[in-house]
């Protein structure tokens, strides 16, 4: 029996559609745009990949979107100015400081300068310290669109047995909060982990976020369980070029699981859509209006 796999190209597309009708409501309704600020500093050249399809999904919406570009070289000090700004400015509900920054920036510092109510990426102490401890935050936009994925899949999580691979600040921590905060009885595991096959191998839910090409085999995962795979690798094809892989072994690990997601078209749609979906949150919260239903956590 071949998994469902689960679309995360089509689920994203279903998650714009709430936003755009959420956004045309705060704009008849009140007379509200919701408004998102992209920075990119340098020129890494997947930032201004990513940083162009923020911007033209974020116009789809009908919110509205800035720009900022900055030199490579740009001062720690102009930065946090900039930020200052945005952070003052009413018509911006959600400001996005694009990652990796160039080294002589420092990273933590720019994330928390950022106002914390306009945080969406969910990255300011604050928004992980709320998270945390169950109250109303910003959440990281990939944990976010794991969840809604699978609670679109399964209705409740409530009792089931989740494993987190990958500890990270961006994807692994949240996660497991979130994963908790649904009643899931949740274990993160890591590169220390003992006997991590039979960890995973316990598992209704194995979210795999640990950055290392196709780790995760088929052998580990229980049948029936549900896989999410955050990771994008590139590795070389046999035949010469590339290709894009996750962190599961998808041929594998679709023989064995109930539910999957590709790599690409799973997890990756989901990040941007799930930007939208705080950004209208943030835009609400900030003007006293109720956050849109299955938008937020």
């Amino acid at each position: 029996m071949a998994a469902t796999v689960i679309d995360g190209k089509a689920f994203a597309a279903r998650v714009r559609g709430q936003v755009a009708t959420h956004v045309a409501a705060l704009k008849n309704d009140h007379g509200i745009t919701p408004g998102l600020a992209v920075v990119l500093v340098g020129e890494d050249p997947a930032s201004q990949v990513y940083v162009r399809s923020k911007g033209k999904m974020t116009l789809e919406v009908g919110m509205k979107s800035v720009e900022h570009k900055l030199d490579v070289d740009t001062a720690e000090a102009d930065l946090l100015a900039l930020i200052q700004k945005l952070n003052n400015d009413p018509e911006i509900h959600g400001i996005l400081v694009q990652l990796p920054l160039p080294d002589h920036l420092d990273e933590d510092l720019v994330i928390n300068s950022i106002d914390p109510a306009k945080d969406v990426d969910g990255f300011h102490i604050s928004n992980v310290g709320l998270l945390g401890t169950g109250q109303d935050s910003m959440v990281p936009c990939t944990p976010l669109g794991c969840l809604m994925m699978l609670r679109d899949h399964h209705g409740s999580l409530s009792g089931m047995d989740a494993v987190v691979i990958g500890r990270s600040n961006i994807v692994g921590k949240p996660m497991a909060q979130l994963l908790l905060g649904d009643s899931c009885t949740v274990t993160i595991a890591h590169s220390r982990t003992k006997d991590l096959p039979d960890v995973v191998r316990r598992a209704d839910i194995v979210v795999a976020a640990v950055g290392r090409a196709q780790m995760v085999p088929g052998g580990w995962i229980k049948p029936g369980a549900t896989v999410i795979d955050v990771g994008i690798n590139r590795i070389d094809r046999p035949e010469g070029g590339t290709r894009l892989v996750g962190d599961v072994d998808y041929d594998s690990c679709a023989k064995v699981a109930g539910a999957i997601t590709p790599v690409p078209g799973g997890v990756g749609p989901m990040t941007i859509a799930c930007l939208l979906a705080n950004t209208v949150t943030a835009c609400c919260r900030a003007n006293g209006l109720p956050a849109p239903e299955g938008l937020t956590v």
